[in-house]
């Protein structure tokens, strides 16, 4: 007898692990591979929408406390990110967003990926992150004072930099090459960049950020609703998938959280000479985001009722092809 479709599979850890799982709409049979060539230029094109919010900015360096000269806002040098520590949580997500869409891209063409087109891909995407930093710590270091400050205000930005870009790594491989559970956790940790990412893009001129209100309401949002989907297309009928699940709720709560604590105690200029009281600050403002219960529960209620719709939308078409299929069997 044939289980139905709603019947949850015994848990499997080859199931759960192997990289034969599934994947983001890759084609169910093998097809014929690809050119390697085109995996480098979806690499850089994927980097490349990841860093398009500060693109359209006008890339006009952030005014900078350290800066040798007095320099008017439209008059700071050109940059591929933005070096400050009011920017922390954004170079974070021009990082992040661009590897989930290359992690996304590679994980759809699975079945048509030449050996090294995976390989290209990871190339491209972190060809334009790396230039990016460097550029941009070149740029920021050039114009700086010429004092111990500068020099450990420039290092712990560059720090930043080069631990979003592991993440965006690490997102990009669980994205395209782990099995469902690991994916859904990439998903989930570029979910909660995203809102940073969306609010630079639609509000590049901060003067007008929070107009018009029902836009910045739905971008808030939208991180839980991608959390959500996530779970869904993941599923929950293995023990890996629901740790999965589960962990993607976990960033869900934690990530915003700790957004805000490095942005408010980054953010502090009185604290800024102080690291000791800034890094005490940054834990206080983490708690106070961890256990607001305005804050925590209504994005983990919208995941998780998104992540239901979504299950029970693919139990039903599950049971719909199954009827069909023994249908046709009759």
């Amino acid at each position: 007898m044939q289980p139905s479709a709603t019947t949850p599979a015994a848990s499997d850890p080859a199931r759960d692990f192997a990289p034969g799982d599934s994947a983001l709409g890759e084609a169910p049979a093998p097809s014929a591979p690809l050119p390697r060539w085109p995996f480098i230029l979806i690499g850089v094109a994927a980097a490349v929408i990841g860093l398009l919010p500060w693109l359209v900015t006008g890339m006009r360096l952030p005014l900078q406390n350290l800066w040798a000269a007095d320099t008017m806002p439209d008059d700071m040098p050109l940059v591929l990110l933005p070096f400050s520590q009011y920017q922390l949580s954004t170079i974070a997500s021009l990082l992040v967003v661009g590897a989930a869409a290359a992690g996304i891209a590679a994980r759809a063409l699975r079945s048509r990926t030449p050996r090294g087109g995976f390989a290209l891909l990871v190339f491209g995407v972190l060809l334009v992150d790396v230039v990016a930093i460097v550029q941009t710590a070149t740029v920021v270091g050039a114009g700086l004072r010429n004092d111990d400050w500068s020099t450990f205000y420039l290092a712990a930005v560059l720090a930043v930099a080069i631990l979003a870009l592991l993440l965006a790594a690490l997102v990009l491989w669980l994205i395209a090459r782990a099995p469902r559970a690991g994916a859904v956790i990439g998903l989930a940790i570029a979910a909660v960049l995203v809102s940073g990412w969306l609010h630079l893009l639609l509000a590049p001129d901060p003067v007008f950020a929070g107009e018009p209100a029902w836009l910045w309401t739905a971008v808030r949002w939208v991180p839980a609703v991608l959390v959500g989907a996530a779970i869904a297309w993941g599923g929950v009928d293995t023990v890996g998938r629901v740790i999965g699940a589960l962990a993607s709720l976990v960033i869900l709560w934690v990530g915003p959280a700790l957004i805000t604590a490095v942005s408010a105690a980054a953010g502090t200029r009185v604290l800024a000479r102080e690291p000791a009281e800034m890094l005490d600050y940054g834990r206080s403002v983490f708690g106070m985001a961890l256990t607001e219960p305005a804050l925590v529960v209504p994005p983990l209620v919208v995941a998780v009722c998104v992540a239901g719709v979504g299950l029970i939308g693919r139990a039903l078409i599950g049971r719909s092809a199954q009827v069909r299929g023994e249908a046709s069997e009759a």
